[in-house]
């Protein structure tokens, strides 16, 4: 059971930190793996519950704590979310809990297509020089169609006849 609480807790320690090897965890994401797996429910263990654990357990000095620290704090805050049971039975219970648990990414900001938002990003709708800086598609075309792009044929742009002066003279 250790193991998968071990999964669980690397799973977390990488969330949202890039520099991270997974074998530290801090607080934020400490909070999150709490919040994410049902340990906090907000009545018998609350967020701060969680902060003082958390603070309880890590080093004087230290920002994050380890596996093995991860594991007092997590018999800490069995006692409190399982009262009726023993230290032993209510880690057990913390730990199915966290079982097969992942980083969930509920609450993102998405796309908001409310209201006139649809109507200013729809494309096929734009008119004089923005039209020309998309295709048929909707799809942007980058530095064409931003940027005059000059014409060296020698012809006047918009010229109707450009290119059939080889064609008419050649007889």
């Amino acid at each position: 059971m250790a193991s998968e609480a071990g999964k669980t807790f690397q799973r977390f320690a990488v969330f949202g930190e890039s520099s991270s090897s997974g074998n530290e965890m801090n607080n934020k994401n400490f909070s999150k793996l709490c919040k994410d797996c049902g340990i906090m429910d907000g009545k018998m263990v609350t967020s701060t519950d969680v902060d003082i654990v958390f603070s309880k357990v890590k080093a004087k000095n230290a920002r994050t704590i380890t596996f093995q620290q991860f594991q007092e704090a997590m018999k800490e805050l069995g006692k409190k979310l399982f009262k009726g049971k023993s230290p032993e039975e209510a880690l057990e219970s913390i730990y199915k809990l966290m079982e097969g648990k992942d980083p969930a990414t509920s609450g993102v900001t998405k796309t908001s297509t409310v209201g006139g938002v649809s109507r200013l990003t729809d494309t096929s709708q734009y008119t004089g020089t923005h039209k020309e800086r998309f295709d048929e598609s909707g799809k942007g075309k980058g530095i064409t169609g931003r940027k005059d792009m000059t014409d060296s044929s020698g012809y006047v742009s918009g010229y109707k006849g450009a290119g059939t002066y080889d064609k008419k003279n050649s007889n």
